[in-house]
C-alpha cells in the first residue's frame, strides 16, 4: 500500500514538474510602448548611457560586416562564378536587405531594450524559444570571436614581417599558432593579448569604444575605396566576358557563400539602449550600414574581375596578387592594413554585442544576476564584457578554432529566421488583442503553423538543391511554401505595426521569403552544423529546465492560456 502511494506521489510530482516546465517555457515577455521603454530605461539606475548617434550606428554596422573577407572572399567565389560574382553579391545583398527590413521594424518597435533577436522572440513567441535563440547565437559569437582573433594575429604578424628586420623571426605561437599534442591543441599568445586589449577598450565605455570603432572603420573604408579607385584604371572589360562562365547555378551557389559576408548589420539592433534616438536611428542605421557594405563589395568585385581573368585569380590573396601583377605592390601593403583594421572592428563589435546579449538575459533572470550589473561610472556591463573576453581568449589561446568554422553560421541563420517570424507573429498578436478567441485555433496559431511549413519547405528545397535532386522536388518545395505564404496573406489581416516608427513593407510575404531563403542556406551547411544545432538545442533546454525556468523575472511575463473552443465559449 505504501509502495503504491509512493509511486502515485512520484507520478504526481513528475506531472507537476512538467506542468511547471510547460507553463514557464510558454510564457512570453510583455513590453511597454516605445515611448515608455525609452523613459524607463533613461531614468533607471541600471541603464546604459545613450551616446550613439546615427553616424555611430552606421559605422557600427559597417565595422561588424566588413572584415578581411572583402579582400579574400570576393576572389575565392569569383574563381567559380566568374564575373558573375557581382550578381552573387547582389542576390545575397538583396536577401540581407529583406532580413534587415524585418530587423528594422522590430528595432523600432522595441527601441530601448537590449537583446536583439533574443528579446524579439521572447516577446513574439515564448521564453524557451528566446533562450534557444540566445544559446545558438552565442555559440556562433564565441567561436567566431576566437577565430577572428586568430586571423587578426596572423594578419598582424604578416604586417610586421613587411619590415626586413622582423621577417621570418616571429615564432608560430605569435601568429598562426603552434600545434601541441599532435594537433589536439594549438598555442597562440598574440590572439588572447589582442582580445584583452579590445575588451579593455569596451570596458571603458560606449563613447570610447565607438570612437575607436569609428576610426578603424573609417580607415578600412578609405582603403577599400582607394583599392577600388586604383583598380578601376586597370580594368579590361574583355575580362567580363563570359559573365557567367559556369552558368547561373555557380552564381546562385556563390550567393549562398557570400551571404555571410553581410552578417553584422544586426549588431545595430543590439545597441538600442545606447542610441540617442533609437526609434528613428536604429532602422536607418541597420539599412544604411547594409547598403554601404553592398556598394563596397560590388565595387571590389567589378575591379577584381576586370583586372585579371577569373581563371587566373589566386585562391589565398586574390586582390593583393591582382595588383602585384599590374606592378602596384604598394596596394598589397594597404590591403594588409585594411585587413587588420577590418578584423579589429569585426572583433570589437562582436564582443560588444555578446556582452549586451548577456546583459539582457541577466536582467531577465535566465542567467545569474552578475551579468545584469552595470558599472556605476563606466556605464558598461563590466562583468558580461570581461566574461566574453575570457571565453574568447581561452578558445583562441589553446584551440585551433579555425577547424570549427564549418559549424558556424547556424546561430546567425536561426536568429535571422526567428526575427522574420517575429514580425509576422507580433502583427498577429496585435490582431489577436482586438478579436475574441471563439475558434479551436486562433489566427496567431494558424499563422505560426504556416511559418513552420515555410521553414520546412526551405530546408527541403535546400536539401534537394544540395544533392542535385530533380528540379521537380525543388519546385514542389517552393510550391508548398507559396501556398503557406498565400494562406498567411489572404487568411490574415495585417495592420501597421503598433507603436512602431518603421513598418516592414510587404508583410507577410517579405518575412516568408526571408525564412525560406535562410533555411535554404541552413541546408547548405556542413552536416556537422546540423548535428551541432540539435545537440546544442538539447543541452540548452536542459540548462533552462534546471535553472532558467526557476529564476526568470516574472514581473513582465505573460502566461499563455490554452485556446478556447466553441463549447467553452
Amino acid at each position: 500500500m505504501g509502495g503504491h502511494e509512493g509511486f502515485s506521489n512520484q507520478r504526481l510530482s513528475s506531472a507537476t514538474w512538467f506542468s511547471h516546465f510547460r507553463a514557464s517555457a510558454l510564457r512570453s515577455k510583455s513590453l511597454p510602448p516605445p515611448s515608455s521603454q525609452t523613459a524607463v530605461r533613461s531614468t533607471s539606475a541600471d541603464s546604459l548611457v545613450r551616446r550613439l548617434g546615427l553616424f555611430d550606428l552606421i559605422l557600427l554596422g559597417v565595422g561588424a560586416s566588413i572584415g578581411a573577407g572583402v579582400f579574400v572572399v570576393t576572389g575565392t567565389v569569383a574563381r567559380d562564378a566568374g564575373p558573375g560574382v557581382t550578381i552573387s553579391f547582389l542576390l545575397a545583398g538583396a536577401s540581407c536587405v529583406l532580413n534587415a527590413l524585418c530587423y528594422a521594424e522590430l528595432a523600432s518597435r522595441f527601441p530601448a531594450v537590449v537583446g536583439g533577436a533574443y528579446m524579439y522572440s521572447y516577446s513574439a513567441f515564448n521564453e524557451i524559444t528566446a533562450f534557444l535563440v540566445f544559446v545558438q547565437l552565442m555559440l556562433d559569437y564565441h567561436i567566431g570571436a576566437a577565430s577572428i582573433s586568430r586571423s587578426l594575429a596572423s594578419y598582424a604578424v604578416a604586417l610586421l614581417e613587411l619590415f626586413p628586420a622582423l621577417k621570418g623571426s616571429i615564432p608560430l605561437w605569435m601568429g598562426s599558432g603552434e600545434e601541441l599534442l599532435g594537433g589536439l591543441l594549438s598555442l597562440n599568445i598574440l590572439a588572447p593579448i589582442l582580445l584583452a586589449l579590445l575588451t579593455l577598450v569596451l570596458c571603458q565605455g560606449v563613447r570610447e569604444s565607438s570612437a575607436f570603432n569609428s576610426v578603424m572603420t573609417a580607415t578600412k573604408v578609405v582603403i577599400v575605396l582607394v583599392v577600388i579607385c586604383a583598380g578601376a584604371f586597370e580594368i579590361d572589360v574583355a575580362n567580363w566576358s563570359p559573365f557567367a562562365p559556369n552558368g547561373f547555378k555557380a552564381v546562385l551557389t556563390g550567393a549562398t557563400v557570400v551571404f555571410f559576408s553581410y552578417v553584422g548589420f544586426d549588431a545595430v539592433a543590439n545597441s538600442a539602449e545606447e542610441s540617442k534616438n533609437p526609434q528613428r536611428d536604429l532602422p536607418i542605421g541597420i539599412m544604411g550600414s547594409l547598403l554601404v557594405c553592398i556598394s563596397l563589395y560590388i565595387g571590389v568585385c567589378l575591379v577584381l574581375t576586370g583586372m585579371v581573368p577569373f581563371s587566373l585569380l589566386s585562391e589565398d590573396a586574390p586582390l593583393a596578387e591582382a595588383f602585384s601583377s599590374k606592378g602596384m605592390k604598394f596596394v598589397s601593403v594597404l590591403i594588409s592594413i585594411g585587413a587588420v583594421a577590418g578584423l579589429t572592428t569585426t572583433l570589437l563589435v562582436g564582443l560588444y554585442v555578446q556582452s549586451r546579449l548577456y546583459l539582457g538575459l541577466g536582467r531577465d533572470g535566465l542567467l545569474p544576476s552578475i551579468f545584469s550589473r552595470i558599472h556605476p561610472t563606466l556605464h558598461t556591463p563590466l562583468h558580461s564584457q570581461i566574461w566574453c573576453g575570457i571565453v574568447a581568449a581561452v578558445l583562441a589561446g589553446i584551440f585551433n578554432v579555425h577547424s570549427l568554422s564549418h559549424i558556424l553560421s547556424v546561430g546567425t541563420l536561426t536568429g535571422y529566421s526567428v526575427v522574420a517570424a517575429c514580425v509576422v507573429a507580433l502583427r498577429l498578436n496585435d490582431k489577436k488583442e482586438r478579436e475574441s478567441a471563439n475558434r479551436w485555433t486562433s489566427s496567431w496559431q494558424e499563422g505560426v503553423i504556416c511559418l513552420v511549413i515555410i521553414a520546412c519547405s526551405g530546408f527541403g528545397a535546400g536539401i534537394f538543391y544540395r544533392f542535385s535532386a530533380s528540379v521537380i522536388f525543388i519546385l514542389l518545395s517552393v510550391g508548398v511554401a507559396v501556398v503557406a505564404s498565400a494562406v498567411l496573406h489572404y487568411r490574415q489581416a495585417y495592420a501597421q505595426s503598433l507603436g512602431s516608427g518603421f513598418s516592414c513593407p510587404g508583410v507577410p510575404i517579405v518575412p516568408c521569403v526571408c525564412i525560406f531563403f535562410n533555411i535554404f542556406l541552413f541546408a547548405q551547411l556542413h552536416y556537422e552544423a546540423w548535428i551541432r544545432f540539435v545537440v546544442v538545442s538539447v543541452l540548452a533546454t536542459a540548462v533552462y529546465a534546471l535553472y532558467g525556468q526557476y529564476h526568470a523575472d516574472t514581473s513582465t511575463l505573460v502566461y499563455q492560456r490554452a485556446p478556447e473552443t466553441e463549447s467553452d465559449s
